[in-house]
C-alpha cells in the first residue's frame, strides 16, 4: 500500500476503488496479480478482491459498480466501527511492516 500512499496508483477505477498490480514470484507485475482496493488517500485502504491476470482479464461493470457502492460505505466507517468489524472477524487488519521501522 506504500505505493498507493505515495501516489503511485496503477488504475483509479473511480468511487474510491483502485487497482494495484502485484508481481508474481519470479516474474514482473504485468503477468502477476491484480488487487482491487477500497482506498482513500491518507486515511485507509481496504483490500476487496484479488485475482491472477491469467485467470481473469478484468472485473465486470456490475462487479465494479458493487465495489464502488462498498467503497462509499466502507470509506465512511468510523474508527470505532472498524475496530468492531476487526474484533468480530468480519475484517482482518494487516500490519504494514514498513510502518514499524525507524
Amino acid at each position: 500500500m506504500q505505493r498507493a500512499t505515495s501516489g503511485l496508483i496503477d488504475a483509479d477505477l473511480g468511487g474510491g476503488v483502485i487497482k494495484q498490480r502485484v508481481a508474481r514470484a519470479g516474474q514482473g507485475k504485468s503477468g502477476g496479480y491484480r488487487t482491487l482496493i477500497l482506498f482513500r488517500h491518507g486515511d485507509r485502504a481496504i483490500f476487496a478482491f484479488g485475482f491472477a491476470k491469467s485467470a481473469q482479464a478484468n472485473i465486470s461493470k456490475i462487479d465494479l459498480a458493487l465495489l464502488r457502492d462498498a467503497a462509499t460505505e466502507a470509506l465512511e466507517w468510523s474508527g470505532e466501527e472498524l475496530d468492531r468489524l476487526v474484533a468480530s472477524g468480519t475484517l482482518v487488519e494487516i500490519e504494514d511492516d514498513d510502518d514499524n521501522e525507524g
